[in-house]
């Protein structure tokens, strides 16, 4: 794209910030007006239009785009390539055979795609064609969405959807503010703050937003809802043009709905149509892979590789057996002379493809479609659960992806977050402490802020309790540094709030739950923060007296620098830095206060659980006041490396304090978290708490959560002790104490009680890399290996890029387990896009977690039903699913490879064409699909009560290669005794009452028959869980094989060349000793399966097959699939 430099700005910018690179921002003219002359070089620019597409396809382009989409499925290519040798060549099987059915997955995927898409053009067209109100010349002109164009001045009123990204130039409201929901772009129903430009927030007509020159500089489009960077450049007259620093909260976002606020003057848009943020959000995340997908690949290369050896030995032993010369191709496969005259190569590799195309049925060309549809439809599973629906909230479980449905029945690793996730995250002030001074309040304040002050009882651990300085400098810090707002009486979506007894009060409002309660804790105590009206923050002190400071800059709290500050000025014109912050990261900015005694009663309070902040504050001087504003303008102007910049200006300012004290907040574990946390050790899972608060506070959650028992020998690898011993020494003791205990206790890894402690410091100093140790690998083999001995791991003091780097290394271990992270807060997404599973809480910290998850839950509880009842039903049906695909193809397929044997490899089908072609995709498709969707081999009352049930089907233990060969096996067994059971019962024996024998097509009916009956019956068998719909299923796909049957061959069909079927179905079950041998082959077929499963329970029995035992084996239930279709209901399933 073209852009503009401005002339008059770039020295000053490379003066003051240093040299930019200009390639990845933009300029943005308000209302298209050009530049002053001799200032800024205009440049037409071109941008696209606000048109929204969300469709995939076109009507031009669907069919080639669809069909490209779809072959490029390994499954669906590999049928491609067999239909056009079925076509090319003279194959044993009609096209229709793979055509139909290949057909049929096509067309089927094809319209739902289609109808899917054309549902989205109906969507885009309602919003692009959206009437928008846009200020042209002085007058508001309304004209249609998709006509906007970058640098329109819009006008948006309450209640309305903003059309595209905006910056907000001026507001209805005095303050230049407005409210606004993002609940379609984030989740969030709150709502929230947008600031206009201080500049030009005095404009509120059109004539006078229109009378505005300026231009935006901003970076160019990307998908982060919650970063931006920009600058505003205001031109008046000749004077110089004034910069003012654009963020996120002047950005208003596509999609979010204006709130509160008659309407908004002068946005001005800088983003449109596929460049605005909610487009660019469109873009799913990156594709993650269930461990069942991968295993279900390894079988189909292996069964490619059985399907090439087959057509490899039938294409040998031909010629083999027509090397002599009185045998040729049988009189069915006369070839012509041409035929006859072609290379034996050419010959050969055409009977090769032939045979490939004979057994191709052995690939499962239904399993894929079948396989998303049991995904798709077992999702709702878990999104209509009662028990997963926080009435609270008013919201149940979601599904954001249900490719990983059955991952969650494999996890071996949890790794959660602490803050809002095991605990409520609705805090509560405990008490504060000033120069080793406790103050504790009287009355616990419900969260709104009284008309007068509330009485207080402040207990003084210190003789006299007398008032001094600190005291009052430490309550007007916690009453500054915040970035709390006060609502009053407000009308939400029609409903007012904020009425008390009939009168008006006000609420604390913010996005960080600490800081609404460390406000109503100084309330409580005396100092009543009133509101922040035109840059003037106001407190009613304990004298009932309003003290003004006005607020000059906020240095916003970040989780790498765990601390947040403000720069405001007294009445008396006094400069006051306040910060308060983690207690890790302002002790070291401290050079004056009584450090020790706050220190003593930190860590008392976190010792407690107690959430624990440091309060510090510093006196600028003049010069020292207007350095720091020089290092934050600069910052705020940039461009480029914006947040970096801000932290280098911040570490430079926040310096020099002086300690005034330190507050305790209660954070109180959520509801049946402990439970959660134990089920899941029982469940065999390692469960890691990685949390950035202090060690002593989480370790106390840790222990009240029971991740950590009191006969938990505790291990800690933290920067204290690292300080008194090298890393080295310290990893070597670990790894020596629990192997050593290993050995002598002789228990395997799961029954050993380790927990481990680290902190961030430390593991950056292991995962630094190049760390080699002579001899024994480097520092983070040997903490892994500390880690696989320890039953529980606590992560304190985590940076949100360190939780990521913890879980991409265990996920890289040489086990490969699979990963669950859970969170609630910004700070988790990186770890939960990281690891195999994602879930997200949705939290009081925004829905961002929740947005970026592969799944969401209210409540950290819900993840035990979630894994454990749901995870572990999904792993079982589709574990079922693949095998049994993989088992009735065998059985299906080697029936026809035997039979070459009998017929001299000359290619000739053992079934009828129309049974190869609906084996798969009607007579045996829905019994499967059924079983995979509602199967409860073990009731939920028993998964949720005995967890240890978890561990029969971790490590992928149904898909593994000794069951998968055990299936291979048993198909293999199946159709061996399916064809030569038929082949010995009808060898030279007379079945008709006319005295004739019976032919190919009767024999290959009668296997086909068996066939499918037994592999019908093999699934009933191991069906635990029955219902009326199972019954009918089950039961109706073998009524529909036999009426299917009997109309094939009952009926002479205009469209058949020849009817080689006709009259073979009735002849067969007219015939008494092939009743008899139906029944006796079936009965043969199942019976190997069913004494493997008796002896199996009597002598070895898992835990699963016992607790089997303890349930019915048939139960009367309704059926799940009927109450999917009740889609107005919340299902408990």
């Amino acid at each position: 794209m073209q852009r503009t430099i401005s002339l008059y700005l770039l020295p000053n910018l490379i003066s003051c910030v240093g040299e930019e690179i200009w390639v990845d921002s933009r300029t943005v003219y308000i209302g298209h007006k050009e530049p002053p002359p001799g200032v800024e070089a205009y440049i037409p620019q071109r941008y696209p239009d606000n048109r929204i597409v969300s469709s995939k396809y076109t009507s031009w382009n669907f069919i080639p785009k669809n069909l490209f989409e779809q072959f490029r499925r390994i499954a669906n290519f590999y049928f491609l390539v067999i239909f056009l040798v079925q076509l090319i060549i003279d194959t044993p099987t009609s096209p229709v055979t793979s055509g139909l059915p290949l057909f049929f997955v096509i067309t089927v995927t094809a319209i739902k795609q289609g109808y899917e898409d054309w549902l989205r053009h109906k969507a885009d067209c309602s919003i692009n064609e959206c009437p928008v109100d846009v200020v042209q010349q002085g007058k508001v002109v309304r004209t249609q969405s998709h006509k906007l164009r970058v640098g329109d001045i819009v006008v948006v009123r309450e209640d309305e959807t903003f059309p595209c990204d905006l910056i907000l130039l001026s507001s209805s409201r005095h303050d230049g503010t407005c409210y606004v929901t993002t609940t379609s772009l984030d989740g969030e129903s709150s709502h929230k703050t947008y600031y206009a430009v201080q500049d030009t927030m005095a404009f509120r007509t059109e004539q006078e937003v229109d009378s505005l020159h300026a231009t935006i500089e901003c970076e160019q489009p990307q998908p982060d809802l919650y970063k931006f960077v920009g600058r505003i450049n205001i031109y008046k007259d000749k004077e110089e043009p004034m910069a003012r620093p654009l963020g996120a909260e002047n950005l208003l976002l596509r999609g979010a709905t204006l709130k509160n606020t008659q309407h908004i003057y002068g946005t001005v848009a800088v983003y449109t149509g596929m460049e605005t943020k909610m487009a660019l959000n469109y873009q799913s995340k990156s594709q993650k892979r269930s461990a069942v997908e991968k295993s279900m690949n390894a079988f189909l290369i292996v069964y490619l590789c059985i399907l090439i050896s087959k057509a490899v030995i039938n294409t040998v032993l031909k010629y083999a057996w027509q090397w002599s010369p009185d045998r040729d191709e049988p009189w069915y496969n006369h070839r012509t002379e041409i035929e006859r005259q072609r290379h034996v190569v050419i010959r050969a590799f055409t009977d090769f493809l032939a045979f490939m195309v004979l057994f191709n049925y052995i690939i499962p060309v239904s399993m894929y479609v079948t396989v998303e549809m049991q995904k798709f439809l077992g999702s709702y599973f878990i999104t209509w659960d009662e028990e997963m629906f926080d009435d609270e909230l008013g919201e149940g479980a979601q599904v954001n992806t249900s490719d990983l449905n059955e991952e969650l029945g494999q996890v071996e690793y949890v790794f959660t977050d602490k803050t809002g996730t095991l605990t409520e995250n609705n805090m509560e002030f405990i008490e504060c402490c000033v120069d080793g001074n406790v103050y504790i309040p009287h009355a616990i304040c419900n969260g709104q802020i009284l008309s007068a002050a509330s009485s207080i009882d402040m207990i003084d651990s210190s003789p006299g309790g007398y008032r001094r300085e600190h005291e009052d400098l430490f309550f007007r810090a916690l009453c500054l540094c915040h970035t709390v707002q006060v609502k009053e009486e407000e009308t939400v979506d029609g409903i007012k709030r904020g009425i008390h007894q009939g009168r008006p009060t006000s609420f604390y409002i913010s996005s960080s739950p600490d800081e609404v309660a460390l406000v109503e804790g100084m309330k409580r105590l005396g100092y009543t923060y009133l509101r922040l009206k035109d840059n003037y923050m106001e407190i009613l002190n304990k004298d009932d007296e309003i003290e003004r400071f006005k607020l000059l800059h906020v240095l916003n709290f970040d989780s790498v620098r765990r601390r947040m500050s403000v720069i405001v000025k007294s009445g008396s014109g006094e400069y006051l830095l306040f910060c308060k912050g983690a207690d890790s990261s302002i002790f070291p900015r401290v050079v004056s206060g009584k450090v020790e005694q706050v220190k003593a009663r930190v860590e008392q309070n976190a010792v407690e659980g107690l959430r624990t902040l440091c309060v510090a504050y510093r006196r600028l001087s003049e010069s020292e006041y207007q350095e720091a504003c020089h290092h934050l303008t600069e910052a705020k102007l940039a461009l480029q490396n914006r947040e970096q910049r801000l932290a280098q200006a911040y570490d430079i300012i926040e310096r020099d304090f002086v300690l005034l004290g330190a507050t305790a907040v209660e954070d109180r574990l959520q509801e049946k978290a402990a439970d959660t946390i134990e089920s899941l050790h029982k469940a065999g899972m390692k469960v890691w708490v990685l949390t950035g608060d202090k060690m002593e506070t989480a370790a106390a959650t840790c222990y009240a959560s029971k991740l950590f028992r009191r006969s938990t020998q505790i291990l800690e690898l933290t920067k204290k002790r690292t300080e008194e011993q090298s890393l080295h020494d310290v990893l070597f003791e670990l790894n020596r104490t629990v192997l050593r205990q290993r050995s002598i206790s002789g228990l395997s890894v799961d029954c050993l009680d380790f927990g481990l402690i680290i902190d961030g410091a430390t593991l950056s100093a292991v995962l630094k890399p190049n760390q080699e140790v002579a001899g024994h690998g480097n520092y983070r083999e040997i903490f892994l290996e500390i880690c696989r001995n320890c039953s529980a791991v606590l992560c304190c003091r985590m940076a949100p890029l360190q939780k990521a780097q913890i879980v991409k290394l265990i996920k890289a271990s040489k086990e490969h387990p699979i990963t669950l992270a859970i969170g609630d807060g910004a700070n988790d997404v990186s770890m939960i896009l990281e690891a195999h599973v994602g879930i997200g809480i949705m939290g009081k910290e925004g829905r961002q977690a929740a947005r970026n998850s592969d799944y969401a839950i209210p409540k950290f509880k819900h993840l035990k039903k979630m894994l454990l009842v749901h995870g572990h039903y999904y792993y079982i049906r589709i574990a079922e699913l693949v095998q049994y695909f993989f088992y009735k193809n065998v059985c299906f397929i080697f029936p026809q490879f035997l039979y070459q044997f009998f017929c001299g490899f000359s290619q000739q089908p053992l079934y009828d064409t129309a049974y190869l072609t609906l084996y798969n995709i009607s007579f045996t498709s829905l019994p499967i699909l059924l079983y995979s969707l509602v199967e409860q081999h073990v009731t939920m009352e028993t998964l949720k009560r005995e967890p240890s049930l978890y561990r029969d089907i971790a490590k992928n233990s149904l898909l593994r290669w000794p069951v998968f060969l055990y299936w291979t096996c048993l198909g293999v067994f199946d159709a061996v005794i399916f064809f030569f059971g038929a082949y010995f019962l009808f060898d030279n024996t007379t079945f008709t009452s006319n005295g004739q024998m019976f032919g190919n097509w009767t024999f290959g009916t009668l296997v086909f028959t068996v066939l499918v009956f037994t592999v019908t019956l093999k699934l009933a068998l191991d069906t635990q869980h029955w219902t009326w719909i199972n019954h009918f299923v089950i039961w109706g796909s073998l009524l529909f094989y036999v009426i299917f049957s009997l109309l094939w061959g009952g009926i002479i069909w205009p469209f058949l060349n020849y009817q080689r079927m006709y009259y073979v179905f009735m002849q067969m079950l007219s015939s008494g000793p092939a009743w008899l041998s139906i029944i006796l082959l079936i009965t043969v077929s199942l019976l190997p399966d069913v004494i493997k499963k008796v002896l199996c329970r009597a002598m070895c029995p898992t835990a699963t097959e016992r607790a089997q035992s303890t349930r019915p084996c048939l139960t009367v239930e309704p059926s799940t699939i009927f109450m999917l279709s009740q889609s107005s209901s919340r299902m408990s399933f």
